[in-house]
């Protein structure tokens, strides 16, 4: 005697199963998929046959799972090479300037340089240095200026040690602040990946992520 399989059985409960990789896994929870559903056509009631939409239905369903899943292989496959590459630039970058935000002003052979970005016109543009303490020990008037990035030269006038030095910079356009950014340059000393993240070592001791850096040269 033949024994129905019950219309109500979810061909899915095996979906779970099994082990190995993602790919395997889902390739064999297809497979089990395939045969619960032809068993499950062949031992159907013949006066009560499963309705062609609820096939197509399940079919569907398993295929949309299958495709998710060779998706995300492959989007995996994807950033492994993707973060490879961005290594192998990373690597060329070792030895190269590079100019980001910071305020610290390093003085060596008596000048002391450094950096900023408007971000719009401005009619007077002041660059406070200041002392490690947050004194005010000199300030340079460099007038007008345009939006975008500029750079500046301090001569250190008699200033020895030039360790916790920084500088402020304000713009103004009428009695109207103009936003600024303070530049720092330094050197890459070398780079380093953390999952798909892309950090570089600067000389100056500072640890950076790539996205931080506003220009190279």
């Amino acid at each position: 005697m033949t024994t129905a399989v019950n219309n109500t059985t979810n061909p899915y409960a095996a979906l779970n199963a099994g082990s190995g990789s993602k790919a395997d896994a889902t390739s064999e929870a297809a497979d089990r998929f395939l045969k619960l559903l032809v068993t499950q056509m062949q031992n159907q009631d013949p006066l009560n046959p499963m309705d062609n939409a609820q096939v197509t239905s399940q079919m569907a369903q398993i295929s949309t799972v299958s495709g998710i899943e060779k998706l995300n292989v492959g989007i995996e496959s994807m950033t492994s090479q993707f973060t490879q590459m961005q290594a192998l630039q990373g690597a060329s970058l070792v030895g190269r300037k590079v100019l980001l935000e910071g305020d610290t002003l390093a003085v060596a052979n008596g000048k002391g340089a450094a950096g900023f970005e408007l971000a719009g016109a401005a009619d007077n543009v002041k660059v406070e240095i200041l002392s490690p303490s947050g004194r005010v020990i000199d300030t340079l008037q460099l007038g007008a200026q345009s939006a975008g990035r500029h750079g500046f030269e301090w001569t250190a006038n008699g200033v020895t040690d030039n360790s916790g030095l920084r500088f402020r910079v304000t713009a103004t356009t009428g009695a109207v602040k103009v936003g600024t950014t303070p530049l720092v340059g330094d050197v890459v000393n070398a780079v380093s990946t953390a999952g798909d993240k892309l950090s570089l070592e600067l000389l100056g001791g500072r640890t950076v992520a790539y996205s931080d850096i506003k220009a190279f040269s």
